[in-house]
């Protein structure tokens, strides 16, 4: 899926949302036990009850890689019955990988060939012969960290060269020369919505993947207010308010009544724009 028909899904769905199935074991509903598949049918409900409302899905590969071959099995066939039901679906393998190049080839051709993800989150703190591996796949993208949402990225990604320029601004600028914005998107976080404005002086035309709306105190609105470009630009992630949204027997009902509330919003964002 390149650029133009993510944007055309945005447009036709009025929504620009990525449903993070971050599956942990212990909070899936306690009557899908009596199955013994509930993590695969948990996901299969939380899909079934939102896909008409989001326009991607991202499996953090943690969540099924700590239960082993089991849990793997389980994020392959999850994909599977996204693409076999959904084909729409912007899928999104959210690993963080990076490493050496030949390793990096292994990670690529593990997520882009086998597991056949549209997207995959690599870290760019290796540099570009870290990367560029990630890059040489048709049509599969590469999401790099760039400015995350979590406290301790402090720690690092502010930190300022002679130059003035801070960690995270020196990412976008280099990467744009390994590849453009139809092959590289970027995370930023949405508890730092204030610096969009400064990240969209730097790739205007790119897509970003947000997270931390919701649970972690995001604001959508301010996401969209600094973030929004002529392409929307944005896939906002949201996944424990969604996934969540109730541990009864209506966690399905639930979700999608969380999801739609949130594409509900996005609708008017999008339409108060001009894009839709």
């Amino acid at each position: 899926m390149n650029a133009n028909e993510l944007f055309e899904n945005i447009k036709r769905k009025k929504s620009f949302l990525c449903v993070g199935l971050d599956t942990d074991i212990t909070k899936i509903p306690e009557h899908l036990f009596d199955s013994d598949d509930a993590m695969y049918e948990f996901n299969k409900s939380i899909i079934d009850a939102t896909a008409e409302y989001c326009v991607a899905y991202k499996p953090n590969t943690a969540f099924y890689e700590s239960l082993g071959s089991l849990g793997w099995d389980v994020l392959e066939r999850t994909v599977d019955y996204i693409k076999a039901n959904y084909p729409d679906q912007f899928i999104i393998a959210d690993a963080k990988r990076g490493d050496i190049g030949n390793t990096s080839a292994m990670y690529a051709k593990a997520f882009f060939e086998d597991l056949d993800v549209d997207a995959l989150t690599v870290a760019p703190y290796m540099g570009s012969d870290s990367v560029m591996p990630f890059l040489g796949f048709d049509d599969k993208w590469v999401i790099l960290l760039a400015l995350t949402s979590n406290k301790g990225a402090a720690d690092f990604q502010f930190t300022a060269a002679e130059d003035g320029n801070r960690l995270f601004e020196k990412v976008l600028e280099t990467s744009k020369q390994w590849a453009g914005e139809d092959k590289l998107m970027y995370v930023v976080g949405a508890t730092q919505a204030a610096m969009l404005a400064d990240i969209r002086k730097i790739i205007p035309d790119s897509f970003l993947l947000v997270p931390g709306v919701g649970a972690q105190g995001g604001s959508l609105d301010e996401v969209a207010k600094y973030g929004l470009n002529s392409r929307c630009g944005l896939l906002v992630n949201s996944s424990r308010n969604i996934i969540y949204a109730s541990s009864d027997y209506d966690f399905a009902e639930a979700a999608g009544a969380a999801a739609r509330n949130m594409q509900e919003q996005m609708q008017g964002i999008l339409s108060s724009a001009g894009l839709v």
